[in-house]
């Protein structure tokens, strides 16, 4: 487990509730998140954690509840901030990235729609690229790399435009075992000199402990435990 640090906004999420049909998905969900800490959301396929990720991205909008980062609030009755307005990087389990660019453009994307200036853009990107072992491979395009790559890639771009909070979904789960345990234990290393606030869905156990400081285990839309580390 890595070490606390003071940096990274905190979150906390209240009475969270999210339904599909009549199926309650997330039944009254309440979390803590300190600044600068990392927390995994550990459970079974159809728990409920992707869900909840994705509420705290703004790509879904809770039936009920509040999330708030820091003082200010994304998501509540009257209010939901898109994305784009929450100060947050997300990596898939899918990399997501466009094929037709250069490592370096799909980098460098997030800064290119926030109105960031060429010279600096260059200057970040190689920046992003250098803190994930990827120096000097801005040129490639995706379909060049290894799966690991292409996921370093995606956490590059996650982390290029310095966000608030980092969100993870199962990002280590297309990787065989032994790029996965590598690829963690460097993850690790990096959410440490970030100290970024990051929420962190996976099914794996032992990636949790390694990854997190406190780890909530979902079971049928609710908290089932929370483990302090």
């Amino acid at each position: 487990m890595r070490q606390t640090t003071e940096a990274g906004v905190a979150i906390e999420v209240r009475g969270l509730r999210q339904v599909f049909g009549a199926q309650p998905v997330l039944d009254g969900i309440d979390l803590d998140v300190p600044g600068g800490t990392t927390l995994a959301l550990l459970g079974p396929s159809g728990c409920g954690k992707s869900t909840l990720l994705k509420l705290l991205a703004g790509l879904l909008r809770p039936d009920a509840g509040r999330i708030a980062f820091g003082t200010q609030t994304m998501a509540d009755a009257q209010t939901c901030l898109p994305p784009e307005r929450r100060g947050l990087g997300m990596v898939f389990q899918d990399y997501a990235l466009w094929p037709h660019m250069t490592v370096a453009g799909n980098v460098s994307f997030p800064l290119e729609m926030g109105g960031v200036a060429r010279a600096e853009r260059k200057q970040r990107v190689a920046t992003a690229l250098a803190r994930v072992g990827l120096e000097g491979m801005g040129d490639l395009r995706p379909s060049a790399l290894s799966g690991g790559q292409q996921q370093r890639v995606a956490l590059a771009r996650a982390i290029v435009a310095e966000p608030r909070v980092l969100l993870f979904d199962e990002p280590l789960s297309n990787l065989d075992s032994n790029l996965r345990e590598s690829l963690c234990d460097e993850l690790g290393t990096l959410l440490e000199q970030l100290g970024t606030t990051a929420v962190y869905v996976t099914h794996d156990q032992k990636e949790a402990e390694a990854l997190a400081h406190r780890i909530v285990v979902l079971a049928h839309g609710r908290v089932e435990k929370t483990t302090h580390r």
